[in-house]
C-alpha cells in the first residue's frame, strides 16, 4: 500500500467507532462528514439487491445495506435520503449529482466508466437458468430439444446460443420483453427453462405467487462484475468507498451480508433464495478489484 493510501485509510478508520476524520481535500466528503445529506439510489423491485418493503417505502437489499454501511462508515453524521432510480435514469442522475450512489444491480463496463465510478466488485452476476422444482434439469446440456426463454437485448441470449453451438445441442429459444413475461412462460409450462443472470432470476422467483415451486440450476455459462456506482469526479470518494468495502471483505462482513439475502429467508414472503456465493465472487473477495466486464475473464 502506498503512503498516501495508508494515510487516507488511517483517516477513515482511526477509531473503533469508525468515525472518519474530515477529508479536507474533498468538499463532498467533508459535507457528508459534517452531517450533510447523502442520496442513496435504490430500486423498488430489484430483489434481493435493492427493493421496497410495503407502503412505508422502507428499502432493503444486499446492495442497499452495503451502501448504507459504506456511508455510515465514511460519514457517521450524514443524513440518508432514498431516491428510486430506473435503469434508464441511473447514469444521468449519478452524473449530475442528483443521486450520490446507485445501490441496485449494474454491470461494470468500460462504457459506463466514462460516466460514473464503480466500487470494488461486490457481486458477480452468473448466467444460469430457472426451472420448475419438479423438473430433473440440472445442466444446460439437458435443454437439448427443449424450449428456453430469454430476454430480448440481454447478453444471456448470445451466451446461451454460443453454449448450444459449442456443445452441438438444439435449444428452441423463445424471446420475452422482460423478466415478468419470461417467468409467466415458465410458470405456465410453455417453456422448460428461463435463462438469465442468477440474481435477476432469484428476484423474480421471490416475487412470484409460488416461489417454492422453482429453483435456479445449471452450470455458469457467463459472468459479469456488479458494483455500486457514484460520481467519478471526486477520486477521494472512490478511495473512501473502496477502503470500506475492502475492510468488509477482509473481516467477513460482506459475506455475512450476502448470506443474509441469498441463503436465508428474506421479507416480505420470507423466501430463501438458496443461492450460495459462487466461486467467482469468493475469488473477488480474496483479491478485490474493479475490473470491467470487458476484461473480467482475466481475473476470474
Amino acid at each position: 500500500m502506498s503512503l498516501a493510501s495508508a494515510a487516507l485509510t488511517a483517516a477513515f478508520f482511526s477509531n473503533i467507532a469508525c468515525a472518519a476524520a474530515p477529508a479536507v481535500d474533498s468538499p463532498t466528503l467533508k459535507r457528508w462528514q459534517e452531517g450533510g445529506t447523502v442520496v442513496i439510489g435504490v430500486r423498488e423491485s430489484a430483489t434481493p439487491m435493492s427493493y421496497a418493503l410495503g407502503a412505508n417505502e422502507k428499502f432493503v437489499g444486499y446492495h442497499t445495506e452495503l451502501c448504507e454501511k459504506v456511508v455510515q462508515t465514511i460519514a457517521p453524521k450524514a443524513q440518508l435520503k432514498y431516491m428510486v432510480l430506473t435503469p434508464q435514469n441511473t447514469m444521468p442522475l449519478i452524473q449530475n449529482g442528483t443521486a450520490d450512489f446507485n445501490c441496485a444491480s449494474m454491470t461494470n463496463s468500460l462504457k459506463r466508466q466514462d460516466q460514473v465510478a464503480f466500487g470494488l466488485t461486490t457481486y458477480v452476476s452468473e448466467v444460469r437458468m430457472a426451472v420448475a422444482k419438479d423438473q430433473p434439469i440440472t445442466s444446460f446440456k439437458q435443454l437439448d430439444g427443449k424450449k428456453a426463454v430469454a430476454l430480448t437485448g440481454t447478453t444471456a441470449v448470445q451466451i446461451l446460443r454460443r453454449f448450444a453451438a459449442e456443445h452441438d445441442i438444439k435449444i428452441q429459444t423463445v424471446m420475452a420483453k422482460d423478466q415478468y413475461e419470461a417467468f409467466l412462460l415458465l410458470e405456465s409450462g410453455r417453456v422448460d427453462a428461463f435463462v438469465l443472470d442468477d440474481n435477476m432470476l432469484a428476484g423474480v422467483i421471490a416475487q412470484s405467487k409460488h416461489p417454492e415451486g422453482f429453483k435456479i440450476v445449471g452450470e455458469v455459462i457467463g459472468a459479469e462484475p456488479i458494483a455500486i456506482q457514484f460520481s467519478k469526479d471526486d477520486p477521494a470518494i472512490k478511495q473512501a468507498v473502496d477502503d470500506v468495502i475492502r475492510q468488509m471483505m477482509a473481516n467477513g462482513e460482506l459475506e455475512k451480508l450476502y448470506n443474509k439475502y441469498y441463503t436465508q429467508p428474506i421479507p416480505p414472503k420470507h423466501m430463501n433464495l438458496n443461492l450460495p456465493m459462487g466461486d467467482t465472487l469468493k475469488k473477488m473477495i480474496a483479491n478485490p478489484n474493479d475490473v470491467p466486464v470487458e476484461q473480467f475473464d482475466t481475473v476470474r
